[in-house]
């Protein structure tokens, strides 16, 4: 709804494919559930950063977030210090890697 998701409309049209007993049903809810899956992951980014951020520098990455990828983007926020410095940032399959780990693990590719 409004390019987001309605998980009361989600559930009602499962638990209505699961009661008309089609004998594809099953398939069908299985694929459905995936494509549940797809969507959740492309409405949630995943942020890591070598220290925790400060507050102001969560509230502009999901800003920023929110107008790269629409609204409904929700963003959890976690530290990984063997990112060294810098930030990654996954949403779906797409990557987005700033960090100096990234730069040098690209620096001694080149080599």
């Amino acid at each position: 709804m409004n390019g987001l998701l309605d998980e009361n409309r989600a559930r009602q049209a499962a638990r209505a494919l699961f009661a008309s007993g089609h004998r594809n049903s099953l398939a069908t809810l299985t694929h459905f559930l995936r494509l549940m899956k797809l969507n959740q992951a492309q409405h949630t980014a995943i942020v890591e950063s070598a220290t925790p951020l400060a507050p102001d520098l969560q509230a502009s990455t999901q800003a920023r977030l929110t107008l790269l990828h629409g609204p409904g983007i929700t963003a959890s926020f976690s530290v990984r210090p063997e990112l060294i410095g810098g930030m990654r940032i996954q949403v779906g399959s797409d990557l987005y890697d700033g960090s100096v780990l990234a730069g040098l693990a690209a620096l001694e590719k080149s080599f």
